[in-house]
């Protein structure tokens, strides 16, 4: 996309943010509200997708595990996510290299925002329009080709170029670190949609109905798109405004083999990122499992299976959304690696309790209740982490990778999914899973156990042994003040005048505010002279008005 014959050039495409510092509107908006509704279906998905299989979309073709269709199902339902994987990582790494090479007056990653907004609520009707009455093999055909639809196009779109937001925003570390607890905290409420609200909805509304599921989905893909334009409009990439004004930037767009050997020398980068996957993996896979828990060790208690769900999506999410204020004022006392290292230590104590006491539903709570409080420091704080890498390695290649990084990032998020659900779905059906309301051997309880309860604490442990040696954080202000030399020496040499980031977004900032200004006084000379009203009257009113609000706030 070239910034000369750019679409973005016209005002239509404009961001509505002109502050040089992150503000409220720009915080809820671009990174709460924003990523909520563009990665709903993914929440979604991860937790209800292999509902929709074993018990709407395939539930009579899993009635009866002597059948051959029986096991033809249960082979597709494990190999489709596995072999659908490949797809995802090639999509996620091809969307990265596409924000890297993209220079735009809008940004590398608002652009792209932008498309996956259509992406993602096409995709999302698609997933569910497939009636549970068709042939099987029609039925398998659809939802493959849907699904990677989904999982390998709509959504590396979407969350790479979203994950990429956060370190483009700004430097401000403080700020950085609001703007990712929002956009995690928009991810974790996705989840517990996912888990919490959606069972709810399942047990009292769609019920296991097909053309339910796709109505429903259908009002889920229109939100996700409305939500998601929303976003375009209210976020800004700052960095990526300074990087581009560097003079060698129109030039530098470095190919995958010089950002992946960079990436790769850096050790706190392979930290993060072998960090990152082991703390997914270990959460999707609890959430792939999360129903068939709560069905086989619950399903026969008051509310059934969904409310024992909700329940259990309510005591995890309740402490994470207390942990939110918390979080951050802790990390800014002490650093986010004490944090992060203490609260993994929680979640192990939490993961014991609730694997010890596995058929006492009040201890599972408990235990469960403990491990999400504990998992929170590493949900809210993953991408500033991840941000601080970044700085690191621009600060000693003097070259930015934010699109590889982040394609890796986005990959590792939604690949960890559908091998979560490939292998929980292998293990059920090894176990002799069926559908339909009949009682589950003893191997499939065991199964459910360790894939809702075991390996997230088992990777809880090996998440806190690696962050043992993250000590990026030491670094930070140093590598600021190189980054900034650097771009101070590539600018004298280029013959251009040197100002500073911060006073260039500054002097943006006053002379948007100094325009809009203007605009708004000549509006209201027009409507004076077409009302009959004295100018200097409804000025004085308005500056009376103005300062009555500013009193107020103080």
């Amino acid at each position: 996309m070239s910034s000369k014959t750019s679409i973005f050039e016209k005002p239509l495409f404009s961001t509505k943010i002109r502050s040089a510092n992150v503000k409220l509107p720009e915080l809820a908006l671009g990174y709460l509200i924003g990523p909520f509704g563009g990665l709903l279906l993914s929440g979604i998905l991860g937790a209800q997708i292999t509902t929709y299989w074993k018990y709407v979309l395939f539930a009579n073709e899993l009635a009866d595990s002597s059948t051959e269709v029986y096991r033809s199902v249960m082979q597709f339902m494990t190999l489709l996510p596995l072999l659908s994987a490949i797809l995802v990582v090639a999509g996620n790494l091809l969307v990265g290299q596409l924000i890297e090479r993209t220079r735009t007056k809008a940004g590398k990653a608002r652009p792209w925002i932008l498309l996956s907004s259509v992406m993602l609520g096409i995709a999302c009707i698609l997933m569910f329009i497939a009636p549970s009455d068709a042939a099987p093999t029609t039925k398998m055909i659809i939802q493959a080709i849907s699904y990677n639809i989904y999982y390998a196009i709509a959504y590396p779109l979407y969350n790479t170029s979203n994950s990429t937001l956060v370190p483009l925003s700004t430097r401000n570390s403080k700020q950085r670190g609001a703007l990712a607890s929002a956009t995690n905290m928009a991810s974790i409420g996705v989840m517990g949609t996912g888990a919490m609200i959606f069972p709810i909805v399942i047990d009292l509304f769609i019920k296991y109905n097909s053309s339910s599921w796709t109505l429903c989905f259908v009002l889920v893909g229109i939100l996700s798109f409305l939500i998601v334009v929303l976003q375009y409009y209210f976020t800004r990439e700052r960095v990526s405004e300074e990087v581009f004004s560097m003079p060698e930037s129109g030039q530098d767009k470095p190919s995958v083999k010089k950002q992946l050997k960079l990436a790769a020398s850096d050790k706190y980068w392979w930290i993060v990122i072998i960090f990152y996957f082991v703390f997914q993996f270990a959460g999707t896979f609890k959430n792939a499992s999360m129903y068939d828990f709560c069905n086989v060790l619950f399903g026969d208690t008051v509310g059934g299976a969904g409310t024992m769900q909700a329940i259990l999506g309510f005591v995890g999410a309740l402490p994470m959304a207390v942990a939110i204020v918390i979080i951050w004022p802790l990390a800014n006392k002490f650093n986010k690696k004490v944090v992060v290292l203490s609260g993994l230590a929680l979640g192990v104590i939490g993961g014991v309790i609730a694997g010890l006491f596995v058929n006492n539903i009040i201890a599972v709570a408990i235990g469960i209740a403990l491990k999400c409080l504990g998992s929170s420091p590493a949900c809210y704080m993953i991408l500033a982490m991840i941000a601080d890498v970044l700085d690191h390695i621009e600060a000693t290649g003097r070259l930015r990778c934010d699109g590889f990084t982040m394609s890796i990032y986005s990959a590792i998020m939604i690949v960890t999914v559908p091998l979560s659900i490939g292998i929980f779905n292998g293990l059920m059906g090894g176990a002799g899973f069926v559908s339909g309301g009949a009682a589950q051997p003893e191997a499939v309880k065991n199964v459910v156990t360790i894939s809702y309860i075991w390996i997230e604490t088992i990777g809880f442990i090996i998440c806190g042994l690696m962050i043992l040696f993250f000590n990026v954080e030491k670094n930070l202000d140093a590598d600021h003040k190189t980054i900034r030399e650097h771009q101070k020496a590539a600018a004298l040499a280029a013959g251009i005048e040197w100002i500073e980031p911060e006073e260039k977004l500054r002097l943006e900032e006053e002379a948007a505010e100094k325009a809009a200004e203007e605009a708004r006084i000549e509006e209201l000379r027009k409507r004076c002279g077409e009302k009959g009203l004295d100018f200097a009257q409804e000025e004085a009113k308005y500056q009376a008005k103005l300062a009555s609000k500013k009193k107020g706030k103080k």
